[in-house]
This record gives C-alpha cells, structure tokens and sequence, in this order.
C-alpha cells in the first residue's frame, strides 16, 4: 500500500487506514493548516493527522511524511 515517503496512495481510505495503523491518526501535526474539505468545500483547521470537517463530517488524512502541504490531505469519506 505504501512504502516509506516515497509511496502513493490511490485514495483517502488508503491514507487514513495507513495513519491509524501507524497510530498517528489523533497525533497532532508539527503545524496545524487550513485545509478545503472536499466534500462541502468548508474551510477547516486540520490538527492532526487525521481529521473530520466540521461542516459535514467527512474525514481527511495525511501521512506524517506529506504534512507539510494541504494538497496532500485527501478525503476518506462521510462517517469513514
């Protein structure tokens, strides 16, 4: 699924699974961002590696080794 930095994901599912079995998923970042949800277009403030819109409640990922640009958050899904 994913090997060291340099691996890809095909989707927010891959990277939100990947955050949780690394244990990161409620580890906060090294610097909060704004990010876009991409699912109601809300602006958020994501804290940690993984996050949950606060307008419709979809839920949004980033690896450790890609937190350093809102590009790289990618969506999982609404409840996910």
């Amino acid at each position: 699924m994913h090997d060291g930095c340099s691996g890809s994901f095909i989707d927010g599912k891959q990277v939100v699974d990947k955050v949780r079995m690394m244990g990161f998923s409620q580890q906060y970042m090294p610097m909060p961002m704004t990010v876009k949800c991409a699912v109601c277009d809300t602006n958020f403030e994501m804290e940690t590696f993984e996050a949950q819109c606060p307008g419709c409640e979809a839920v949004h990922g980033v690896t450790p080794c890609h937190a350093f640009d809102p590009v790289n958050v990618m969506v999982a899904g609404k409840g996910y």
